[in-house]
């Protein structure tokens, strides 16, 4: 299991850097910290070897007991109800950010926003009123990650998408 710490360094100008260190999840010594820069609001390079798989994305938006994304977002999801309306809509979401960009809003969305109400998915830092079952642990792997944020680039104005009724 891998799992990112974040380390902000805000500086002036149009973009922020900020350092994740990947860590093996035992932390041994022999797991050396791989740091990865977020440049201009996006983490640009995957969190795995692995690419993700659609499928197993859209999957993980829709289960309504592992991310909850629904909770709060509603999306081009016929077949679900009771979808949420206080985050932004996910139709077209491929078509307005990058896959950079989705993926750091999916590891820790206080890195654009500290104030956003938006679950920091893949962090340990600066966390408050965690579960025990919870603590140490990402609410996500990184591989769902990637899953997530190949279906959410899947998502394009064409048309075809149609949002809930």
């Amino acid at each position: 299991m891998t799992r990112i710490r974040i380390k902000a360094s805000y500086g002036g100008g149009i973009g922020c850097a900020i350092l994740l260190s990947v860590l093996g999840a035992e932390g041994r010594a022999e797991d050396a910290l791989r740091p990865i820069t977020v440049v201009a609001s996006e983490i640009p390079h995957p969190l795995t070897d692995l690419p993700g798989d659609a499928a197993r994305g859209r999957a993980l938006v829709t289960d309504r007991t592992k991310g909850l994304c629904l909770l709060c977002h509603a999306g081009p999801f016929p077949e679900e109800r009771f979808q949420g309306d206080l985050g932004p809509n996910l139709s077209g979401i491929g078509g307005r950010l990058s896959a950079g960009a989705l993926r750091l809003r999916l590891v820790d969305g206080r890195a654009l926003n500290p104030d956003t109400i938006m679950p920091s998915y893949y962090s340990l830092q600066n966390m408050t009123r965690v579960g025990v079952s919870w603590r140490g642990r990402p609410v996500l792997e990184a591989q769902e990650i990637e899953d997530i944020v190949t279906f959410l680039a899947t998502l394009r104005d064409t048309g075809t998408e149609r949002t809930t009724p």
